[in-house]
């Protein structure tokens, strides 16, 4: 099968990026003829602003460009991955013309709320879901505190809506979790034309034995705001006051690491050790051998991959009761629970795990073994994404 893989890099990458060159790479490994169509942001600064604008609603550029390689490679299936703000839609109807089925994988909710997360001044916020029009967005300034860019891309997505795109011009849609294909059915997305498919870990961290793993909880990731990184150090300050001698080891960088760190030295928690940006290899390896994973999110997570990761080295995660994360932890089983952003909550399932007997510890980390194992590995993931393809190709 030819498959051309679509993607606008971001500006600092991150997770979706990830995932591009990783599918790619595997559809590779399994025979397929892969395109890859990537567009960097750097080449954003040869548009001007009011060009760009109207670029990310629709850009002719990007047509015509699609266009001729689809006449010249004539691909089995388009697969999109993010699109603005260079490629825009317009690459669907490059695809249409050509008679070519269309794949969009919703990485997040940008289809949906402009800022792409549901979330603002510290909470979920679902304000736009369901609007024609996006105004709230505007209001608050929800795509990087511009009115100007809030503008656009509200009216990207209600100009698509108007003129039907999400419903006619894409075949596939792959949603994370059934939690997101919840939402973005109640967004407008046609329900028969969403599947589900879970990201993956593409390097298995191998099953650490209960009795391998050393006292501490970990957190990976990125240190802001909506992370729930301010939660789980105020949980970890109710523990210590409790008398608990475990460590908290952060991985991660971000604009919450002075607060944070101004936070452990005011209250001496001597037990948080913050390690930085670390290599994905040590990350993993620090994963594979903690106690357990804290996931303390305050927003709907299109997925958390860091769990799924966790998971591969056996490792349980304690994540919020909130959207997808509460659907990939079985709570009680491969992890557990907490109410989102309630720090007592958070270190009560702290204690919980803490306090398992030995048996029922190494049950949970089998347990969280085999999730991996059945839902989340490479060969898992390419099967599914193969029949997802099969699929729009039999239409």
């Amino acid at each position: 099968m030819t498959i051309a893989i679509l993607h606008n890099y971001y500006q600092h990458r991150g997770g979706e990026d990830t995932v591009f060159e990783a599918e790619a790479r595997l559809l590779e490994e399994r025979g397929h003829n892969v395109i890859r169509y990537a567009v960097h942001n750097d080449s954003v600064s040869a548009y001007s602003q009011l060009r760009l604008a109207r670029a990310t609603v629709w850009n002719p550029d990007s047509y015509n460009a699609l266009r001729a390689l689809f006449r010249a490679e004539k691909p089995d299936v388009v697969h999109c991955h993010n699109t603005l703000p260079l490629i825009s839609p317009s690459a669907y109807a490059a695809a249409n013309d050509a008679g070519i089925p269309v794949v969009q994988t919703l990485h997040n909710y940008r289809l949906l709320c402009a800022n792409a997360l549901f979330f603002r001044e510290g909470r979920v916020c679902e304000d736009c879901l369901g609007k024609f029009f996006a105004f709230p967005a505007l209001q608050h300034k929800c795509y990087r505190g511009s009115l100007p860019a809030s503008a656009v891309v509200a009216g990207m997505t209600a100009w698509h809506r108007l003129w039907g795109t999400w419903g006619k011009r894409v075949d596939k849609y792959i949603a994370l979790t059934e939690f997101a294909r919840a939402k973005f059915i109640e967004g407008g997305l046609p329900s028969e034309k969403i599947v589900v498919k879970p990201n993956f870990v593409e390097t298995d961290a191998g099953f650490a034995h209960a009795e391998e793993t050393k006292n501490y909880a970990l957190y990976v990731g990125r240190l802001s705001e909506e992370k729930g990184l301010m939660t789980a150090l105020e949980a970890w300050r109710l523990l210590v006051d409790n008398g608990s001698e475990q460590e908290f080891h952060i991985i991660g960088s971000g604009p919450l690491e002075a607060e944070a760190k101004d936070f452990v030295r005011r209250h001496n928690l001597d037990s948080v050790c913050f390690l930085g940006q670390k290599p994905f290899s040590e990350a993993l390896e620090a994963m594979k051998f903690a106690r357990m994973l804290v996931f303390p999110s305050l927003l709907y997570e299109t997925f958390g991959k860091s769990m799924i990761e966790a998971f591969s080295g056996g490792t349980p995660v304690i994540a919020s009761r909130l959207g997808a994360l509460a659907e990939v932890v079985r709570d009680g089983h491969t992890g557990f629970h907490f109410e989102v952003g309630d720090a007592e909550s958070l270190a009560a399932a702290i204690r919980r795990m803490n306090q398992l007997s030995p048996e029922r510890y190494a049950s949970m980390r089998l347990a969280a073994r085999r999730d991996y194992e059945e839902h989340y590995t490479a060969e898992a993931n390419m099967q599914l994404l193969e029949r997802v393809y099969e699929e729009c190709c039999l239409r």
